[in-house]
């Protein structure tokens, strides 16, 4: 039998799956109705973000399995590289 993971990863070919990250800094603020987070992982220089509605446990120090994407933000007319989390789960 599949875990959920298997399955999403075998139906959308773009995401990754990293199991064992540590969280370096952990970032949390409101946008709305949503509580934007966002992560930075030890040995990525690039942030992983993820919304959700209500706020969280802190993350940094933590080892997190993540499944994400790559994608590209506009920030002030500058493109700049994120990971986009599907599915988080501490370790």
């Amino acid at each position: 039998m599949k875990s959920p993971v298997d399955k999403l990863l075998k139906k959308h070919q773009k995401l990754n799956q990293s199991d064992m990250m540590k969280v370096q800094s952990h970032v949390q603020r409101e946008s709305g109705d949503w509580v934007l987070n966002t992560l930075m992982v030890e040995g990525y220089q690039v942030p992983f973000k993820y919304k959700r509605k209500k706020l969280y446990k802190n993350l940094k120090g933590q080892r997190v399995n993540i499944t994400y994407y790559a994608d590209i933000e506009n920030v002030a007319g500058i493109e700049v590289e994120v990971m986009n989390v599907v599915r988080i789960k501490v370790s």
